[in-house]
């Protein structure tokens, strides 16, 4: 755990420093409020702070109702040193946000006992924080593929047509889907299923862009949102996953290798037009039916004339 410590008082901050790097901390001193609050807004910032009440400038009580005015940056537990004993006093310094005090002259085995408090204060709501992200990922990512699920990938389908109509740009939309997927289960099982509805998702993903959307739509289909790209451009795009995909066998944990297609239907947004979700995923999907009755292994693309008109 890394601490910083604010004192002015340079015997006091020596000596709390090499008490705290005795015990095993990592420490980081500055000898006034606005040198902490400097420290404070890094994003390597220490979440756990000794601060002086009274420094040179800003003082500790004005440190803490700053860190308590942010809304978007960690938690940082604060432990205000001072040689006041009034509780008018005290009673002030938790008001301005402070975790706990501690009087000076400090003893170290005090010290030591409410540090550990805030450690543990911290360890538990970083605990919180990564189940709540977990759930969050759960809530919208496909379980098997890690890919966003229906729900999510239509959502940013709505929002990016939102820009589209705002902003008067492009963006492509393409449904995709697995060729002679039911095959696969029959002859091999769903457990082999379900490692070639990974690894099509994963090759998928390495073709597209960072900003791009991949959703698992249902079964062995996909939806994958384009921003900025127009038909040419996201069919130039289907190409290459319908290439990444087909490009080598899928070799199971089996050992057993499976070659795999993806037929794929393409069309775009119109620029500047209000469209519904539902408008913009059917000629998509009457794209890829055409790809399916074509062959397969293929591409399908519907321009923008003519999914504006659908």
């Amino acid at each position: 755990m890394k601490i910083l410590i604010a004192e002015d008082e340079p015997t006091q901050r020596a000596l709390l420093r090499a008490t705290l790097i005795k015990r095993g901390y990592e420490v980081e001193a500055v000898s006034d409020g606005e040198s902490a609050w400097k420290v404070l807004q890094r994003s390597d910032a220490p979440q756990l702070v000794l601060l002086d009440w009274m420094m040179p400038g800003t003082s500790g009580p004005e440190v803490c109702r700053r860190l308590r005015q942010r809304s978007d940056a960690p938690y940082v537990y604060v432990i205000l040193l001072t040689a006041m004993d009034n509780l008018d006093d005290m009673i002030e310094g938790m008001q301005s946000g402070a975790d706990d005090y501690i009087s000076k002259p400090f003893d170290a085995r005090a010290l030591e006992a409410r540090l550990r408090a805030g450690i543990r204060i911290l360890t538990l709501q970083s605990e919180l924080l990564n189940a709540q992200k977990m759930l969050e990922f759960r809530a919208s990512h496909d379980p098997l593929t890690g890919i966003w699920n229906r729900r999510a990938v239509l959502d940013r389908l709505c929002e990016e047509l939102a820009r589209v109509e705002r902003e008067a740009t492009s963006s492509g939309v393409i449904m995709a889907d697995i060729d002679y997927f039911k095959q696969v289960n029959d002859r091999y099982g769903h457990l082999a299923g379900d490692e070639v509805l990974q690894a099509v998702a994963q090759r998928m993903k390495a073709t597209l862009r960072p900003y791009d959307f991949l959703g698992r739509y249902g079964g062995e289909e996909f939806l994958i949102v384009l921003p900025g790209c127009d038909g040419k451009k996201a069919y130039e795009a289907a190409q290459r996953i319908r290439n990444a995909v087909c490009a080598a066998p899928v070799r199971l944990s089996s050992s057993v290798t499976i070659p795999v297609t993806l037929s794929l239907g393409v069309t775009a947004c119109p620029c500047g037009k209000k469209v519904e979700a539902v408008s913009i995923i059917e000629p998509a999907d009457r794209a890829l039916y055409l790809a399916k009755n074509g062959g397969r292994n293929r591409v399908e693309w519907l321009p923008e004339a003519a999914s504006a008109e659908a």
